[in-house]
């Protein structure tokens, strides 16, 4: 058989991808066997295994592919405008995640993680919860601090409140929606709701 190109083997590689996320939605990850990722993808189980050490590995790929790193959507807006404010940045990169959000593939992998995920093997959905949600907290943290560095944040909300406050309305927030995303639109409602919660911090 001729060696795959890497054109080839990234094409497998998001197929499989595409197979997990739509198999782990609707199975749950811990009932869902590489055998049957693969039978979706239209491929053998040793095509997994090539691209993935095991099952935890596979599942991790498919969250790296959604994540989003709060920076990433700082560097996002501030790329738009550089004269934004560091609460006006923080605003922004929020509305931001919340039109990611609202594309399927991002819906479908984090509802996987927060609803569809049990402890299993090699998988602790909680521990990557709590990577992605400490490494936000402490991006946020750093603006919040700037923008006290810059007297916009009022003046007894310190910093580690504010970044609590807005991690902790965002987290409740996803939650909340992921369970019901038919029912209103997370970029209407939890804009409105980031707008209030930017305004009642400024200074």
């Amino acid at each position: 058989m001729a060696r795959k190109t890497k054109a080839e083997a990234a094409a497998t590689r998001e197929a499989l991808l595409e197979a997990a996320e739509e198999v782990f939605f609707a199975k749950g990850v811990a009932r869902t066997s590489l055998e049957q990722i693969a039978r979706h993808a239209g491929l053998t189980r040793g095509a997994v295994y090539w691209h993935f050490k095991n099952k935890g590995d596979l599942f991790m790929a498919l969250v790296e592919r959604v994540r989003m790193p709060f920076q990433s959507l700082m560097d996002e807006v501030d790329k738009a405008d550089k004269q934004l404010s560091p609460l006006e940045s923080i605003r922004l990169a929020c509305h931001a995640g919340l039109i990611r959000l609202e594309q399927p593939s991002y819906q479908r992998v984090l509802s996987i993680l927060l609803h569809r995920c049990e402890f299993f093997s090699d998988i602790n959905p909680l521990e990557m919860q709590d990577k992605i949600g400490t490494e936000c907290f402490e991006e946020m943290l750093a603006v919040f601090q700037l923008a006290e560095q810059q007297q916009l944040l009022r003046a007894d909300i310190s910093p580690i409140v504010a970044t609590r406050l807005m991690q902790s309305m965002l987290g409740g927030l996803f939650h909340d929606w992921l369970r019901n995303p038919e029912a209103y639109s997370i970029r209407e409602r939890g804009g409105e709701m980031i707008n209030h919660m930017i305004l009642m911090m400024h200074r």
